[in-house]
């Protein structure tokens, strides 16, 4: 089995989820869980769990480690994060998000449900940190 059939399979002993296209496996940890969150090719999250969500934009924090694909993250000020497997993520609430090129992205994510953002001390919501001006 390759590396992607790999990251793809089923888990056994997963809880197995599937939301707006998105599958999602979870396993308890204590208070925590650890996830695999397989987005599609073409998934966009205002496209496929706007509707489901209810919110504008996705209000979860989202704290772990892309083993494949690539994901571009927008904010609602505009500021865009790319993130390329393999890499650590942390993104804020706050956003859209969508799967780029033609592979899916797996992403292995750690969270506590509707508790990561303060238990983790995250920000409630993405803010544009301007740099200081250089002095002229």
């Amino acid at each position: 089995m390759n590396t992607t059939e790999t990251l793809l399979a089923p888990m056994p002993g997963a809880e197995h989820r599937d939301v707006g296209g998105v599958q999602m496996d979870f396993v308890k940890a204590g208070e925590a869980r650890v996830k695999r969150v397989i987005y599609r090719p073409g998934f966009k999250w205002s496209t496929h769990m706007k509707q489901i969500v209810g919110t504008d934009l996705c209000m979860h924090a989202h704290l772990g480690f892309l083993a494949q694909g690539r994901l571009r993250i927008q904010y609602a000020d505009g500021v865009t994060q790319d993130f390329v497997a393999p890499q650590a993520v942390v993104i804020e609430p706050g956003h859209d998000g969508w799967v780029v090129g033609e592979e899916p992205a797996v992403l292995i994510e750690f969270d506590f449900e509707k508790e990561t953002i303060n238990r983790l001390g995250m920000e409630t919501f993405h803010h544009h940190r301007l740099l200081p001006k250089a002095e002229e």
